[in-house]
């Protein structure tokens, strides 16, 4: 069955006089109802966002569909999509690009947000943004920020697993372990390295690190939502296939629609 049979498919913008955008959500959007937003493909290359969003939508969706009204953006970077770029083609990362505080503007961002704030939505419940962390973040993307920003590169490490960022001013940590709990079985959840920490940030609880979101202008910020993160699962990991990491964003939208609608309601 098609996704317009089961949901309404709506174009909201189209980027570079080539790409449409694409968002899909509940046919029956009742206002009575919590509000969830998923997101994918914010970095474009980050190929299991996409293909994560759409499993959800293919597989999972409609199992909350008496329960929340679904947003699903399934890929908001079609052009790096397309390119497997990080950025945009104006060298702009549109992971910071969101909310009042960002520093910088692109039309990806730009355009997802005009559709978040037209539907009206007073306030949202849950905004789960769909991410990976790649080889190519320290062989190719890390270094081309750097080389763009004239800072001098430090190579870090590539966490080996599943992991979220959650916002440090709403950190949710119950909501987080449920999450966590629930990726688990699809897939490995990535270990504190020898300091503590996953990407130079200490770890709060398993699996979890914290970032002011509307401060770094992260897509996740983009709803103000009660529960928000961004998952980062690890594709090029000698224990994982393309297809795990697929199941584990599934997971982890569904980890986290469940702990709400059993324990948030």
């Amino acid at each position: 069955m098609a996704l317009e049979d089961r949901f309404e498919v709506v174009l909201y913008g189209r980027l570079y006089d080539r790409y449409s955008l694409f968002a899909v959500r509940s046919k029956q959007w009742d206002a009575s109802k919590p509000c969830c937003l998923v997101s994918g493909g914010v970095h474009g290359y980050e190929t299991s966002g996409v293909k994560g969003a759409l499993l959800f939508l293919e597989t999972r969706a409609l199992d909350y569909a008496d329960t929340f009204n679904l947003l699903v953006l399934p890929c908001v970077s079609p052009w790096g999509y397309e390119n497997v770029q990080r950025w945009t083609p104006n060298a702009v990362d549109p992971n910071r690009a969101w909310g009042a505080l960002a520093a910088v503007s692109c039309d990806e961002a730009n355009a997802a947000s005009a559709l978040v704030a037209s539907l009206g939505v007073e306030k949202w419940k849950c905004h789960i943004d769909l991410h990976e962390t790649t080889n190519t973040d320290a062989t190719e993307f890390t270094p081309a920020r750097c080389a763009r920003d004239g800072t001098a590169f430090e190579e870090d490490e590539i966490p080996d697993g599943f992991y979220l960022v959650c916002d440090s001013e709403r950190p949710q940590g119950g909501w987080a372990a449920a999450v966590i709990d629930a990726v688990r079985k699809e897939t490995h959840i990535a270990p504190a390295d020898a300091n503590g920490e996953i990407c130079g940030e200490s770890v709060s609880q398993e699996g979890v690190i914290l970032v002011p979101f509307k401060k770094v202008a992260v897509c996740a910020c983009i709803a103000d939502a009660d529960f928000a993160t961004t998952t980062e699962v690890y594709p090029d990991s000698v224990t994982s296939t393309a297809e795990e990491c697929n199941r584990a964003q599934v997971a982890a939208v569904s980890g986290g629609l469940d702990y709400i609608r059993r324990s948030a309601l």
